[in-house]
């Protein structure tokens, strides 16, 4: 307890005192507000709060239903772990909301209370702790506004239990509390009336002090800019353009607006429905009143004399009708949805018409199938706004997303092989109802729309839910016209006995759809696709009067694609995981403006799962947003520009093909960029070794040198010291050359580790009277266009992000806090010589002089490893961490003795990654100094149970670890891998099984069979039968299947039955594989397999391997047998299954 008083006093003195006195920043007061850059939310707070309290209490005057939104994922967490609170609002102005209080009743540990006399303005929120409270004072309610965009004051101080000020404010709180009446049903139901008569009051006043001036359309902010942009466009003599912006953000009103400026005699709106087309027309009309005549043109309507005329494209492209054209009729023409523009319809139609002026617009330009759309519009894009983008503008409504996990089943779970029983089980419908209560809406008069899977399940989703006394309606690609617009129009109507719960549907209302009343959306199936969730999400996020958000429930389960959902929320298409990881564990603070993401503990696992294994660098997809990059420009685009255009991180096609002018040059066989082998080489080296953005030096000298021509190692400096604010050594001056002379790392050559620049014979840079010059030989090379541009690239997007990641505040000598750093990265930037061996380093390595010792931890160790490697490495808390040294160790040890700093003083950088399927690399978490008093000498047990002396010691942190980090690297598995024994198999969702007790070694014969030839025809692998195994097969998870075919009957007769090992990594070369293609097209239900000698030559590198090119050979007395070469571009689906082990049954 004194430890901790001397703790609290010390962040006084910070706090009151002298902000430079070091202290716990945990217990340091501190100002909450809310703010857009950097992103910063009192909500951020409140939630950290709740999930480390003991108990709570919350006084404010007034509570919304957003408000509640906002925490009521933690609230369920607290339940579930019996951490009881109290809340007290008030019926201060009647501003609390009925359907608030019915969502705080819900919960069993809150007691909720309400005062219903006086003038009560409290906004105070108390956690009590282990040994002192936490206290948040200020100007905050418990609505969404107050804790995420409203410019609020609170302060948060901490004080021990017993202070004065702990004693004065809970005394307060518990005198208001008593005081104060119970919120039942009853006064619920009472308060309603009052509540909703005041509403009516308040309604009716509105409308009558609005004047009619105020009902007429003028451009907001954004829009004005866009016509600005369209304006200056027709000024440099452009007659096309394209508009890409969100849905709900008036994309209509803006080409009214344009069309107004413009002063069309005729203008032409294109679209893609009938509905769509009579909407747009009244939204002319509101823009133009009775100056222009408007009419439409589809089907049998043909309002042809009309000024501006609104069309469907089914209609106008028709021969006949184009033919009544002349090319030159319209003046103006608007084509709506245009990213359709690809297909024949509306091709043909934009080849026969001549407007003065055509606009595009979309929300999704992507969804190109291939076509270039940006070309139909010569590349002219006006203005581009983003669901992110017009979320920052507060144009859409605000949305609170809840990512639930998906139900589970005597252990199974929904995936995505899910059958159709187990979709429309009796308990997963009763969980979709049970968490569509719980979150609610905004009003509690759910207006909603479900999105499935399949057709026949929506269908049968709705019956079911309307067997539950729910008003549903499935609409597929079957319904009608008249039936999706009748649906709509009972989904919104005021008339409560008419009106529509749901409706339930696929993927018709994906676009072109405006239903502004939805005010809660349920997703029921995987997401498959970034662009179609933000479209399904779209449909809720117009605004309309009456509706303060919108609820999005998104059941989630064991999906592929999961790491999709963070890419679509937060809108950051980089596909960079380490971005996606931070974004996930930040919450809702990075989501712009009142919206909130929720996730549970599963479902955040789940994604993280997906993250960490799913493939950034398919050449399919990175083709794909490259060749759309280069549509959208024009040209080919640059690395910077994928940065500009907020597109995938181009690092990822670095890391695809050692450069990016290799994937260039790979993917775009038009281009002729011919280049010398060293040449190649040389950009290779500089875009893995040098700009990789960890370090700025080398890449800084690079970029002056070639802009400037020269540069002295104090302009150098000067220049870091004036734009970053820290001092570059000599010592790294020293580095940089080496580095940039390519002598720091090493590859392999002829079995011996070699510099690179010694294996390659190369000079690249060296300082002479104090300035850098290039070698002759680089000089030379820069004379080549292509070359420069492509190292003038690289150097550039490594120079941005490393200012992107930049923050001298968490900069410490090099590193930057919670960056992730790989060991090479950490070597080079400590100034080491040459890149030390793996094997040298392990989990840390003193450096010759004893200057440094950088500590790697991998925190999550997995199961399978050594005994004597599973140390116990673990945070205290979010200032001390524990950590053991290697074993055989002691403390007189060498090593020990350095990190204790015995052998004078050293460097002690910490670094962690939370598991091995992160990769390569660590975050930094600031340097440790060991608390000498928690040294001690203990032992580890190796493999064979035998006891290794080793040295445990505690660190203290020099910064105490941020909780977004902290929580992240703590957070262990709560869902548990699949596993199996002697009575449990692996078995898709489809089945459950009762394992026959009398087969001796059970092991699993699938019904698939696995082709001796080319790949078997696409077959579903979900039945099995049991069958008897060897001895202990079925401990080590063996399973079988029937080989058919010759070309493996050298080993393997056509139709035996073969016994396979699961492939769980290791070297393939030369054994027999079981190999699965999936299906492209259909990759959930089907698969196809092959049975073949797997054989590899592979590139290796000081750090890692890639495979240059994969055969599955044969092995047959038939020569006619082809071997099968997998390329990157037919591997796309393939997957290593088991290993042969032997023959169970020959045909």
């Amino acid at each position: 307890m004194n430890d901790l008083i001397q703790i609290f006093k010390k962040s006084l003195d910070t706090g009151f005192i002298d902000k430079s006195i070091l202290s716990n920043r945990d217990y340091q007061p501190e100002l909450l507000v809310n703010q857009k850059i950097p992103p910063r939310k009192v909500l951020s707070t409140l939630l950290h709060e709740l999930d480390q309290c003991s108990e709570f209490f919350i006084s404010v005057a007034f509570v919304s239903t957003c408000g509640v939104a906002t925490i009521i994922n933690k609230l369920k967490e607290l339940d579930a772990r019996g951490i009881k609170g109290k809340i007290l609002v008030s019926q201060y102005l009647n501003f609390t909301q009925p359907e608030a209080l019915k969502r705080l009743s819900q919960f069993e540990n809150i007691e909720l209370r309400i005062a219903v006399t006086g003038n009560v303005h409290i906004k105070g929120y108390i956690f009590r702790h282990q040994n002192h409270y936490n206290l948040i004072v200020g100007s905050s309610n418990l609505t969404a506004n107050a804790l995420s965009t409203n410019k609020e004051w609170n302060l948060k101080v901490s004080a021990l239990d017993q202070s004065g000020l702990v004693v004065e404010v809970v005394s307060e709180f518990i005198s208001d509390f008593d005081d104060s009446l119970p919120v039942t049903h009853e006064f619920i139901k009472s308060y309603e009336k009052v509540y909703e008569s005041q509403l009516l009051l308040n309604h009716k006043n509105t409308i009558q002090s609005t004047d009619d001036s105020e009902l007429i359309v003028k451009p907001n902010s954004m829009q004005v800019e866009a016509l600005n942009n369209l304006k200056n466009l027709r000024a440099n003599g452009k007659n096309k353009a394209l508009i890409i912006s969100a849905t709900g953000t008036g994309k209509t009103y803006l080409s009214a607006f344009d069309a107004k400026e413009f002063n069309p005699n005729k203008l032409l709106f294109v679209v893609h429905r009938l509905t769509i087309a009579e909407d747009a027309m009244k939204s002319f009309k509101r823009v133009f009143g009775n100056s222009k005549s408007m009419g439409l043109y589809s089907g049998n309507q043909r309002d042809l004399e009309s000024d501006f005329v609104f069309s469907t494209i089914q209609t106008i492209s028709k021969a006949d009708h184009l033919d009544a054209f002349d090319r030159s009729h319209f003046d103006y023409i608007i084509v709506d949805e245009s990213h359709r523009s690809g297909a024949d319809s509306y091709l043909r139609f934009l080849e026969h018409f001549e407007p003065k002026f055509l606009l595009g617009m979309t929300a999704t330009p992507e969804r190109t199938d291939g076509h270039d759309i940006f070309k139909l519009f010569d590349h002219n894009i006006a203005y581009e706004i983003r669901l992110n983008r017009a979320m920052q503008e507060d144009m859409l409504s605000s949305f609170h997303y809840y990512g639930v996990s998906d139900l589970t089943i005597d252990n199974i779970k929904v995936d995505n092989k899910s059958d159709f029983r187990f979709l429309l089980s009796t308990e997963r419908v009763e969980r979709i109802i049970e968490q569509a209560s719980f979150y609610g809406s905004d009003n509690g008069i759910t207006r909603g729309l479900i999105f499935c899977s399949r057709k026949d399940e929506a269908i049968e989703l709705s019956k079911l839910l309307n067997q539950r006394g729910l008003k549903t309606v499935a609409l597929t690609g079957d319904s009608t016209e008249d039936a999706r617009v009748n649906s709509i129009e009972k989904l919104e109507t005021d008339n409560l006995d008419e009106k529509l719960d749901y409706i339930i549907t696929v993927d018709i209302f994906n676009e072109g759809i405006d239903i502004p009343k939805v005010n809660q959306i349920i997703m029921l199936r995987p997401t498959e696709s970034a662009i179609i969730f933000i479209q399904q999400l779209g449909r809720g996020l117009r605004k309309i009067d009456g509706k303060s958000y919108l609820t999005v429930i998104d059941f989630i389960g064991n999906y592929e694609n999961n790491y999709l959902i963070p890419i679509a929320l937060y809108g950051d298409t980089s596909y960079n995981k380490d971005t996606l990881r931070k974004l996930i564990s930040e919450g809702s603070r990075m989501i712009p403006g009142s919206s909130t993401i929720n996730f549970d503990e599963i479902t955040k696992e789940k994604i993280f799962q997906s993250i960490d294994t799913a493939n950034m660098q398919q050449l399919a997809d990175l083709r794909k947003d490259y060749n759309l990059l280069k549509y959208k420009l024009g040209r080919t685009p640059m690395m910077i520009d994928f940065i500009e255009h907020g597109s995938r991180d181009p690092y990822l096609f670095v890391e695809y093909a050692g450069s990016y002018y290799n994937f260039v040059v790979k993917v775009d066989k038009q281009l002729d960029l011919s280049l010398s082998k060293q040449q190649i080489r040389l950009l290779e080296l500089f875009s893995k070794e040098i700009n990789n953005s960890k370090r700025l030096e080398e890449s800084l000298i690079l970029k002056l040198l070639l802009e400037l021509g020269e540069l002295s190692v104090t302009e150098l400096k000067e220049y870091v010291f004036k734009k970053y604010g820290y001092s570059v050594s000599d010592q790294t001056i020293e580095s940089c050359i080496r580095n940039l002379n390519f002598e720091f790392v090493r590859e392999n050559h002829n079995g011996r580790m070699l510099s690179v620049r010694e294996k390659y014979d190369l000079d690249i840079i060296q300082i002479d009277n104090g300035k850098f010059d290039f070698s002759q030989s680089v000089k030379e090379h820069l004379i080549v266009g292509h070359f420069r541009e492509y190292l003038i690239d690289s150097v550039n997007y490594s120079i941005h992000e490393f200012n992107r990641l930049f923050d001298i505040n968490l900069w410490q000598d090099g590193f930057v806090l919670y960056r992730k750093y790989s060991r090479k990265d950490v070597f080079r930037i400590l100034n080491v010589a040459e890149n030390p061996v793996a094997q040298n380093v392990g989990g840390y390595l003193v450096s010759q002089d004893n200057k440094h010792c950088p500590i790697f931890v991998n925190y999550h160790k997995e199961d399978h490893i050594s005994e004597s490697t599973k140390y116990e490495d673990e945070f205290v808390n979010n200032k001390e961490f524990d950590w053991m040294s290697k074993s055989n160790r002691t403390l007189k040890s060498k090593d020990v003795q350095s990190i204790l700093g015995k052998n004078g003083p050293i460097r002690l950088p910490l670094f962690i990654k939370k598991n091995n399927d992160e990769g390569l690399e660590f975050y930094y978490m600031g340097d440790v100094t060991p608390q000498m008093n928690k040294t001690i000498q203990t032992s580890i047990t190796n493999d064979s149970g035998k006891l290794l002396p080793v040295v445990k010691m505690r660190f203290d942190l020099d910064n105490p670890v941020v909780p977004s980090i902290f929580n992240y690297l703590e957070e262990k598995s709560v869902t548990e891998h699949p596993k199996t024994d002697k009575k449990v198999n692996i078995v898709h969702i489809q089945q459950s099984i009762d394992f026959n007790e009398d087969v001796k070694n059970p092991i699993p014969l699938y019904d698939f069979y696995a082709a001796a030839g080319s790949f078997s025809e696409l077959q579903s692998e979900n039945n099995f039968t049991l069958i008897e195994g060897p001895e202990n097969s079925s401990d080590k998870n063996y399973f079988a299947c029937k080989v058919i075919g010759e070309s493996m009957n050298r080993v393997i007769p056509n139709g035996s039955i073969c016994l396979f090992r699961p492939y769980n990594g290791g070297s393939r070369n030369g054994k027999i594989m079981l190999i699965e293609n999936r299906n492209i097209q259909d990759p959930d239900f089907n698969s196809a397999f092959t049975v073949k000698t797997y054989s590899s030559r592979k590139e290796i590198t000081e750090d890692s391997f890639k495979h240059e090119s994969i055969v599955l050979k044969p092995n047959s007395f038939d020569s006619s047998y082809k071997d099968i070469v997998l390329t990157e571009e037919n591997s796309n689906g393939m997957r290593v299954i088991g290993e042969f082990v032997s023959i169970l049954k020959p045909e």
